[in-house]
């Protein structure tokens, strides 16, 4: 019986990979390496660590631990530069009345994202009394496909991994959520999902929960 559900938040929830676009652009031209959509694309659900790990790479560099902390902090500071203007109702179409309508249904909601910077977004939404957990960036530590952001998930909601469906919006969530035992709802095109639909607002609770007697 499905009983939690648990949510990336970039593409799923809000749309600020824009944000994440622009910022890691303006560090890889700091560091003369060419960063395309292509590029980014490669960046989807990974952690800022890994992402930056994976530029270096492609631009055939090595940085100091130092030096890759203070890419990583500059990173960061331009990303919240840019997301401060979000507005407060920032959010995909159906995702406000998607996470209200599964607490009516009283299913458990748990957060599972790589970003850092995941409860400063859901406060500024004022979406913090909505989730049983947050499982972000700054408690695991391991990038999806790793399936770790989703088993805590389903541990803090006190849930087995077959209980849980997870909805996500890449290729390395979907494979961290596969991994991890559980159905997942896929955002989105081209993604080897259990069920794929172009956003929340096509969707209700009670078609996720059906997941459970799919093949």
């Amino acid at each position: 019986m499905i009983r939690g559900l648990l949510f990336d938040l970039d593409g799923v929830l809000v749309d600020t990979a824009g944000y994440h676009f622009e910022a890691w652009q303006y560090i890889a031209a700091e560091l003369g390496i060419p960063f395309g959509e292509a590029q980014n694309e490669q960046l989807k659900g990974v952690s800022r660590a890994e992402s930056l790990n994976r530029i270096l790479s492609w631009g055939g560099l090595q940085c100091s631990d130092a030096e890759k902390q203070h890419w990583m902090t500059l990173k960061n500071e331009r990303y919240l530069e840019l997301m401060s203007a979000m507005p407060a109702d920032g959010y995909l179409p159906g995702a406000h009345a998607f996470l209200l309508a599964s607490r009516a249904a009283g299913l458990k909601i748990a957060l599972g994202s790589a970003s850092k910077n995941a409860p400063l977004i859901l406060e500024r939404l004022g979406w913090i009394p909505l989730f049983d957990a947050l499982v972000d960036g700054n408690v695991v530590t391991a990038s999806k496909p790793d399936p770790e952001v989703f088993l805590e998930g389903a541990r803090r909601l006190g849930l087995k991994p077959e209980e849980c469906v997870v909805f996500e919006d890449s290729e390395a969530g979907v494979e961290a959520a596969h991994r991890a035992g559980m159905k997942v709802v896929g955002i989105g095109h081209g993604l080897d999902a259990d069920l794929l639909v172009s956003g929340l607002d096509q969707l209700t609770p009670e078609q996720a929960v059906q997941l459970e007697t799919s093949n």
